[in-house]
């Protein structure tokens, strides 16, 4: 008998194998379907949300979730804690541990979570860090499968900067035997440690990874097209030099036409229309970024019942 994958934590979506990651997704369906099902799934838990970077889908969808669980949220600002003045974090993580039973932060740098993972008792969700953000990639990944019936050998193509954005959806792509395409300019590249773990996870799959600079090749029979901005917070001051370096790399209805008939546009939001889409594309027929956002709700009330239910 095959044992079951056990989930601690979510800090990368190396965290789930391929199995793991279809149950979750299946959970996140049954959670979306029959949300009365799992009202008392984290009954007497409460769960920490605690915020360095600025948010809206994150903090909302996480809030909710908690509360349509059943459980409890407390939410945090970075800068009304003492890490703010300069506190271990081994300690905070390890004082948080007696008071609640998980804790989610979205945060700057990447090993923020896995000290805190570290140090800490309890199961640590990382809601974005400047290395990672998935979260955000099982809902993308539940919303493909929500549309097409299917992951396994789907096209998808991310256009922009290979930021956390490319790095977990080269995962998360990678584990549902997908063949994704990342193109961005040479100089903004995705972290070449992770596009090789996304390799050797394709093997065993049997999906593809692979780079381009050239967005109309890359896009060419694609089911699926991921945008991003192209300066994430924390980048203002480089905009400029970002808004020339990425000249090209607009996702509008030209490039639209050179993918698949079916083609869907997602986006992590918030968008800047004019830069890296179009109105036409964001707002347009093939555009399912609100149902992709509303699915960050579903795809993490399946994540905290896998690591906190009964």
């Amino acid at each position: 008998m095959k044992t079951k994958h056990k989930l601690q934590h979510m800090l990368t979506l190396e965290e789930l194998t391929a199995e793991s990651l279809t149950e979750l997704l299946e959970l996140a369906k049954a959670v979306k379907q029959s949300p009365s099902d799992y009202q008392t799934a984290l009954a007497g838990k409460k769960v920490a949300l605690l915020f360095e970077k600025a948010s809206t889908r994150t903090r909302i969808s996480f809030e909710v979730g908690v509360v349509e669980l059943g459980g409890y949220p407390v939410v945090l600002s970075g800068a009304d804690m003492q890490i703010g003045r300069g506190e271990p974090l081994s300690d905070t993580i390890k004082v948080m541990s007696r008071y609640v039973d998980a804790l989610m932060i979205r945060t700057f740098a990447h090993e923020t979570v896995e000290t805190l993972a570290t140090h800490g008792t309890i199961p640590i969700i990382n809601g974005l860090t400047d290395l990672h953000h998935p979260c955000q990639v099982l809902a993308d990944l539940l919303t493909i499968e929500e549309h097409f019936g299917s992951r396994q050998g789907k096209i998808l193509t991310y256009i922009g900067d290979g930021n956390n954005m490319a790095h977990s959806l080269l995962l998360g792509g990678a584990l549902s035997g997908m063949e994704v395409r990342i193109c961005s300019p040479d100089a903004y590249a995705p972290n070449e440690k992770i596009v090789a773990q996304a390799i050797e996870i394709a093997k065993a799959t049997g999906g593809t990874i692979e780079l381009f600079t050239d967005p109309v090749a890359a896009v060419k029979g694609a089911e699926v097209i991921y945008s991003d901005v192209f300066a994430s917070m924390g980048q203002e001051s480089e905009s400029i030099e970002r808004l020339n370096a990425f000249a090209g790399y607009q996702v509008n209805l030209s490039l639209l036409r050179e993918a698949a008939d079916e083609v869907i546009f997602l986006h992590c939001l918030p968008a800047h229309r004019g830069e890296e889409v179009t109105a036409d594309v964001i707002d347009g027929t093939h555009s399912v970024v609100f149902d992709q956002a509303e699915n960050r709700l579903h795809a993490q009330k399946a994540l905290m019942i896998e690591l906190l239910g009964k």
